[in-house]
């Protein structure tokens, strides 16, 4: 069995390769569990070092390495290097604070002392997707080494090239040979992984439907699991907006790696009394879009990956249309070789269509008509993901106080969303469970040891033993 590396601008092979056998699988099994024993007994000034040498690894190979991801999987140029820039960040970040974020924490008790240890779990099964192939490999990474843990990747099918750098970049770094491995393997062989006992515990990122089949297999195995799945956020513009900077950010939000992000914005609630202004700024400043090869560093809209994907994307788009969605641009896939789609606003969108109620995974954004500011956090609220959201006034007192009502994860008030290593990265709702990024993302697996010293000081509390 083999897997294809596609170019999606060319629709030209770039590379065949095979897949991973029994042998090689346990081989890596073996080789990362023997790692742990000898990783985790390192210190965190022993870990900082190796993790700053990665930083520096991915910022001497910045080109060549976002040459690999747009050349697979389309991803503008210029964005692919972004991309390798924000990989490095999160390998200084947690280089510079895990040790704070793990130190035990005494805990006042009637114990002569009593503290909190947070201690590795073991090696973690990765199992990733192509839309940011470096950067969600990273975030979980440079957290879980310096935890003290090992890591398996099974990586996205189409960006194995990106999968095999990876690996590649931890031990030309000089991380111990173990440390980290890249499986090439089919989505279907992830969960006998998950069942495997040398795995401890699992992290994915990915559709709501692979989080439930990756939920389910690590139910099953009891084993933990952080699920960073889909998202249809919402983008709120309240009557005191700043329309220009609105729409402006709007386009990033939107458009940005070609519309696939789970974090991306893709519903836009409008209050009433400013929808027709918003919706003609946003639409004159989507159409000027450069839309094309994306070696090329002006490109700011590459293809999308694989022509299911399009073609899926298109299948939502012209249902909505058929029930009544207003095409203000785009509308259809480019003709011509490689898996474009237009960039594509559709308005007059309702919470029946498709558009609203599923993840449009591609260039396509929905607005959505509110009565008032009320309505609007109702709409943004009647979805199955709760990721992140948007929101947008002049009066930031009061959005602070909306925020609390909007049913997700993260709240990005006059800005779009974007992850940063020093806060927290996750959903509710189908978009997921647990964290990653900031404290509590380093915090996700670690086994939270409770340590108790006797004898007892003064008068104890008793409780049922189980």
């Amino acid at each position: 069995m083999s897997i294809q590396s596609i170019n999606p601008a060319t629709e030209e092979v770039i590379q065949t390769f095979e897949v991973s056998n029994e042998k090689q699988i346990n081989q890596a099994l073996e080789q990362a569990r023997a790692a742990f024993q000898s990783w985790r007994t390192t210190t965190f000034a022993e870990r900082s070092v190796h993790l700053h040498t990665v930083a520096h690894y991915l910022r001497q190979h910045k080109e060549e390495l976002a040459r690999l991801s747009t050349l697979e999987m389309g991803k503008p140029i210029v964005e692919a290097e972004g991309e390798i820039d924000k990989c490095a960040w999160a390998c200084d970040f947690y280089a510079d604070n895990a040790e704070r974020f793990l130190a035990d924490e005494q805990i006042a008790t009637n114990a002569s002392q009593s503290y909190i240890s947070f201690l590795p779990l073991g090696v973690i099964l990765a199992v990733m997707p192509w839309n940011y192939p470096y950067w969600q490999i990273f975030r979980f990474a440079a957290a879980a080494l310096m935890a003290g843990n090992t890591i398996v990747l099974k990586h996205a099918s189409n960006v194995s090239l990106a999968a095999l750098a990876i690996e590649r970049i931890f031990k030309e770094s000089g991380l111990p040979e173990g440390i980290f491995h890249t499986l090439l393997i089919p989505g279907a062989a992830a969960e006998k992984l998950i069942a495997d006992p040398r795995i401890a515990a699992i992290t994915l990122t990915g559709s709501d439907a692979a989080g439930v089949a990756v939920g389910t297999a690590s139910g099953h195995a009891l084993k933990k699991a952080v699920l960073e799945l889909g998202g249809s956020d919402a983008f709120i513009v309240l009557a005191d907006a700043d329309l220009d900077a609105a729409a402006q950010t709007a386009v990033r939000a939107r458009f940005q790696n070609t519309g696939q992000s789970c974090i991306a914005a893709k519903r836009f609630i409008v209050v009433e009394a400013v929808a027709a202004a918003f919706e003609q700024k946003f639409a004159a400043a989507a159409a000027q879009l450069r839309v094309g090869n994306p070696l090329e560093r002006d490109t700011q809209v590459g293809p999308m990956p694989r022509a299911d994907l399009r073609a899926e994307l298109d299948t939502l788009v012209q249902a909505s249309i058929k029930m009544g969605a207003r095409v203000l641009l785009g509308g259809k896939p480019l003709e011509g070789k490689g898996f474009f789609y237009a960039p594509t606003i559709l308005s007059d969108v309702t919470p029946e269509m498709p558009v609203f109620s599923s993840e449009t995974f591609g260039p396509v954004a929905a607005i959505i008509r509110a009565r008032d500011e009320e309505h609007a956090v109702q709409l943004a609220n009647d979805s199955q993901f709760g990721l992140s959201s948007n929101l947008w006034t002049q009066n930031v007192a009061h959005a602070q106080q909306l925020a609390r009502r909007i049913e997700a994860g993260g709240v990005f008030i006059n800005s779009m969303t974007a992850s940063d290593p020093r806060l927290p990265f996750g959903g509710v709702k189908r978009s997921g469970f647990g964290r990653e990024l900031s404290l509590f993302g380093i915090r996700e697996f670690v086994n939270i040891q409770t340590v108790w010293v006797g004898p007892a000081m003064g008068p104890q509390l008793q409780t049922p033993t189980r």
